[in-house]
């Protein structure tokens, strides 16, 4: 039984919800399905403003989905729930807080902040590379440090399901793959289920081990693609045969390029 299913969700934004410059209501979501197993990083790849985000939230009970069903575990998500992790685009880290105390946050919400919390939070913090920073604050951080950081407070309570819109969008191409081998390895470490919102069709195929391609908006599911690539993944891989291979299948999906029995020579 597959761990996370998704039939026919659908999302239409009412006029109130959307404010007072909408003249109709707008469908985000039209008949989305797809399911994915235990363990297992999905990539959402779809075009920007597709409905992709808007599909994350719904799984992270952040928003109310329009019809169809969304269960997590035999759960339907109705709510935000304990087990899940955020990580989004902006890391949204409290700037009077040290790195340290930034992700242990959520463990003083669930009133869990002991001992065994704080250990944790230095394993994550060391994995990620971040052990001589757990005293400095947000703006003496890089960007892919803050995003590190976000990384660890989201993991902090050891969640089943991890949920990331577009976390690497904003930083350079370098620290970006740098990411993603770091998101990766956290994954190997952790054994969470993640599902992954980008509109790279390079970083989805290099991450994931099933990418699900989305029409533009409203949002369906244009293509489920098999990712079968060795892990541990490396660089090197983003050259081959293979990859290329998957890149253009998804490609394809997007309409970024004609079939290739579509194409004249």
């Amino acid at each position: 039984m597959a761990f996370g299913t998704l039939k026919n969700v659908r999302k239409v934004f009412a006029v109130e919800e959307l404010g007072s410059t909408a003249l109709e209501p707008v469908v985000a979501l039209d008949d989305a399905s797809f399911e994915f197993d235990a363990g297992e990083l999905v990539a959402l790849l779809g075009p920007s403003g597709c409905g992709k985000t808007t599909l994350l939230r719904i799984v992270g009970g952040l928003i109310a989905k329009s019809g169809g069903s969304v269960a997590i575990g035999g759960r339907e998500i109705t709510r935000p729930m304990g087990d899940y992790g955020f990580v989004f685009q902006a890391p949204s880290l409290m700037p009077w807080r040290n790195v340290l105390d930034n992700v242990l946050f959520p463990m003083e919400i669930l009133r869990k902040n002991d001992a065994a919390a704080r250990r944790h939070a230095h394993e994550l913090l060391g994995l990620v590379g971040l052990s001589g920073f757990l005293s400095a604050r947000p703006h003496q951080l890089s960007g892919g440090m803050q995003q590190r950081v976000a990384l660890c407070r989201a993991l902090i309570h050891r969640p089943r399901l991890l949920l990331m819109d577009e976390p690497f969008g904003a930083l350079d191409e370098l620290t970006r793959m740098d990411m993603n081998d770091l998101l990766l390895r956290i994954r190997d470490e952790t054994k969470a289920s993640v599902l992954f919102v980008t509109h790279s069709i390079s970083e989805a195929v290099y991450l994931s081990d099933k990418v699900v391609v989305f029409s533009k908006r409203p949002a369906r599911v244009a293509k489920e693609i098999p990712i079968s690539l060795p892990y541990p993944r490396s660089h090197k891989l983003r050259f081959t045969a293979a990859f290329t291979a998957a890149e253009r299948i998804a490609s394809e999906a997007l309409g970024v390029v004609a079939p290739a029995a579509e194409e004249v020579p």
